[in-house]
């Protein structure tokens, strides 16, 4: 039944009516979903048993009905307490019997009533009622009139927004004078709540039923205007995009027809021309083409689209079978490798037998290196340098400070500007997939809430897994075991063990006084002659002038500050060439300072200052090589109290207990007697205070010291030693011993007390340097005190 119908219906019978009856007790039925106001006529399905019951009952006697709102519509058999207590004596008008036996009935409503009390709640409700008078207005104001004309004009603007105006209903609406029927009759098609149906339902003043309406009225106006606004932007996009969408097709169809293409066409067929003409094995070409068609079937200027567009473009340009031809003829790789290196024959000697090895098996998968060593020394030039001899291309990355995993594995494709890892897109920039990939300071490596890219490397350096590589971008099976990577790290410390263990640990020390030479002669002076922009002949420089840069102006395992001094020289040349100089220039020791300035370290008068009881010179590996450790021992009277500076590290400090619990042992032996150092302060101090230092390699140099401040003998010039000491005085093995013996060399101490143990790391040692020094293997601290206070018959003859 429409709406106006019903209203027409209710204001025609409801007079016959009004003046009606209405018994104190009737039975009662619950609705759902609705709330009955005054003056209407509702249809209504009746199916639970107790309310079909309640309708016999009203038409076995005056068809007077008590209708009340269930509170929670879900409820089938609602108790009391799920009932409001206000609802509408109905009359019922006809009823339907259906074939399913529910009642289809016919209702007006007659009164707003409340229940009292509930009589009967078996087999169906039966409640005493009373009737609710409502107040009754006696004159229309300025404000009711004016509240009311509100009514109206909102409610004509909810209508026609929902599409539902008709010119009926709104002659219904303006006829009606009184505020309470004006409210009952809109509010009953506001679709409201339940709850704000009943709020208006119970309230009895006309007036103020009409002005809750109102604000009910102004909120939904609110609401339908945004409702009405979204769905015609919806319909006009969608009328936008199917208009569009047809006279693209006629326009193809024109073009076609002409001969003619658009762009959109020519894109697709060269992207299909592409696809043909790159070879990518058969599982990637059959995701590649269900992208295309895919992408084909989009709209151009969605962004779904160009998402796709951009992955078929990396999928195309990705070599995923495409590489270059090894150079396999191994006298001309050491060729190139002797070339661009001086030195370095371990690492030239690991790529000569790899180059063997992929001639003999040309299966064998790409080794993965990983060069340690101090900055400076030549780590990642030797990759390139590895690329040129192989003939392979070659492509670097750094991944120090690196944190997101995504870095390596690539973002997901969910949204725009996702791209692939840095191991993809190294693959197409060099356009191989058997490049030489370097990846530099991987000990710096670190992780956050983004994810830990060392594990995500697992993956890529593992030989066993990197055949099937996943970027997560392409989400494709890529093949990585072709690929020869090199890493480079500091240290080994901080590299995660199982990423370490993926890797072949190669360890570059640093260079000698005399490869420093060659290397400035042959290489570094030569390049920055041409990044300076002159010519040889405005300068001469000897080997001994170099060597006098090496000794004096700097102190590294590397060749970086080397390169940096000569470069300062050569700009020096080039300002005084440019202002009209003519040349050659002349550099010696003696001129040095002038372009230099002064000596930045004078290593004779250091050890001049060490030929003193107490001193002596310790042995230490950092992260950029060797480095010298000089520790002072001082007594005085006091009270056995031992005073440790120079900002050491737990070891150190726990390394100077031992040493001075050694000595302390040895009191027969230091000629002194037993309560010594009750009556004596020690105080042991290690130079450069403001340089933290720890290290298990420190022990013997500081019982050596200490031994040396009891007995007041001098330790022999020119020597230094590294191990740790126990307490009964054993010598134990240290690491980095070629870092330590450079270090020593490059100070010209040509005598290195070692432990015994570490004796077999000597082969590491180049003969050269093994053959200026003298290395004493020592089991004991006793054996290292004979040695350092000269108490042995002849100190060079355990030469190793």
């Amino acid at each position: 039944m429409e709406f106006n119908d019903a209203l027409s219906i209710g204001m025609d019978d409801f007079s016959n009516n009004e003046e009606m009856e209405i018994p104190e007790v009737l039975p009662m039925m619950a609705v759902r979903d609705v709330v009955i106001f005054n003056y209407m006529i509702i249809p209504l399905f009746v199916g639970r048993p107790g309310s079909v019951e309640a309708v016999n009952e009203a038409l076995g006697s005056n068809k007077l009905l008590m209708l009340v709102t269930q509170k929670d519509a879900t409820k089938d058999n609602p108790k009391q307490e799920d009932l409001y207590s206000v609802g509408m004596v109905c009359m019922v008008m006809r009823t339907l019997k259906l074939p399913d036996g529910r009642l289809k009935v016919l209702v007006q409503a007659m009164s707003k009533a409340r229940i009292k009390d509930y009589v009967r709640t078996e087999p169906s409700y039966q409640v005493t009622v009373e009737v609710i008078e409502e107040t009754e207005v006696k004159e229309i104001t300025v404000e009711i009139e004016a509240m009311m004309r509100t009514v109206r004009e909102q409610t004509e603007k909810i209508m026609s927004l929902r599409g539902i105006l008709s010119a009926d209903l709104m002659m219904i609406i303006n006829n009606i004078e009184e505020p309470g029927r004006l409210a009952d009759l809109v509010g009953s098609n506001l679709r409201l709540k339940i709850v704000e149906s009943q709020a208006i339902l119970e309230e009895t003043d006309p007036v103020k039923r009409l002005r809750l309406v109102n604000d009910l009225l102004s909120k939904e106006l609110e609401v339908s205007t945004v409702q009405a606004k979204i769905q015609n932007d919806a319909k006009e996009e969608m009328s936008k995009s199917q208009r569009e969408y047809f006279l693209r097709e006629q326009l193809h169809a024109l073009q076609k027809e002409l001969g003619d293409t658009d762009d959109r066409i020519q894109e697709i067929e060269d992207l299909e021309r592409k696809l043909r003409r790159t070879k990518m094995p058969k599982d990637i070409r059959k995701e590649a083409k269900k992208q295309l068609s895919r992408m084909e079937m989009m709209h151009p200027d969605s962004s779904e689209a160009t998402i796709i567009r951009t992955y078929i473009d990396w999928i195309l340009d990705v070599p995923w079978l495409k590489g270059t031809t090894d150079r396999l003829d191994l006298k001309e790789a050491k060729e190139v490798l002797d070339n661009d290196h001086y030195g370095l024959d371990k690492v030239k000697e690991r790529i000569l037998e790899y180059l063997a090895v992929r001639k003999l098996n040309a299966s064998t998968k790409g080794p993965i290196l990983c060069f340690v060593g101090p900055p400076g020394v030549g780590k990642t030039s030797l990759g390139q340098s590895i690329a040129r001899a192989m003939g392979r291309k070659f492509h670097r990355i750094s991944l120090g400070g690196m944190r997101d995993e995504a870095e390596i594995r690539g973002h997901r494709r969910t949204y725009i500007g996702a791209m692939p890892g840095r191991i993809v897109q190294g693959l197409k920039t060099v356009a191989s997939n058997n490049p030489v990939f370097m990846m530099d300071e991987i000990d710096k490596i670190g992780s956050d809430y983004r994810g830990d890219p060392s594990s995500a490397l697992l993956e890529v350096l593992d030989p066993e897994q990197n055949f099937e590589f996943s970027d997560h971008y392409l989400n494709l099976p890529l093949d990585l075991s072709k690929v020869m990577f090199i890493t480079t790290a500091n240290m080994t410390d901080t590299i995660p063990g199982p990423l370490k263990d993926r890797m072949e640990v190669i360890r570059l020390s640093g260079y000698t006084l005399e490869e420093k030479i060659v290397i400035a002669r042959k290489y570094l002076l030569p390049r920055q002659i041409k990044e300076n922009g002159i010519k040889p002949v405005h300068m001469k420089m000897t080997d001994e002038t170099i060597e006098y840069i090496i000794s004096h102006y700097t102190h590294e395992a590397g060749l970086r500050n080397l390169e940096r001094e000569i470069g300062k020289v050569c700009r020096k040349i080039a300002l005084k060439i440019a202002e009209g100089g003519k040349g050659p220039y002349t550099i010696n020791a003696t001129t040095l300072d002038r372009y230099l300035g002064p000596p930045k370290s004078l290593p004779e008068a250091e050890r001049e200052q060490l030929d003193q009881p107490g001193l002596v010179t310790g042995l230490a590996w950092t992260e950029v090589g060797g480095e010298l450790l000089q520790i002072e021992v001082n007594l005085m009277p006091g009270k056995g109290k031992l005073t440790l500076t120079g900002q050491l590290g737990d070891v150190m400090k726990e390394s100077a207990q031992a040493a001075l619990t050694y000595c302390r042992s040895r009191s027969e032996e230091l000629g002194v007697d037993a309560g010594y150092f009750e009556k004596n302060d020690i105080h042991i101090h290690v130079p450069a205070g403001a340089i933290p230092k720890d290290g298990p390699s420190a022990g013997i140099s500081m019982a050596t010291a200490l031994y040396s401040a009891i007995t007041g003998k001098k330790v022999i010039k020119r020597l230094a030693m590294t191990g740790e000491v126990t307490l009964r005085g054993r010598v134990l093995p240290i690491g980095g011993l070629k870092e330590k013996a450079l270090a020593a060399l490059r100070a010209d101490f040509d005598k290195v007390i070692i432990p015994e143990l570490n004796k077999k790391d000597l082969v590491e040692i180049p003969q050269d340097i093994r053959d200026k020094m003298h290395f004493y293997p020592v089991k004991d601290m006793d054996e290292v005190v004979r040695i350092a206070l000269g108490k042995t018959a002849k100190v060079g003859s355990r030469k190793e």
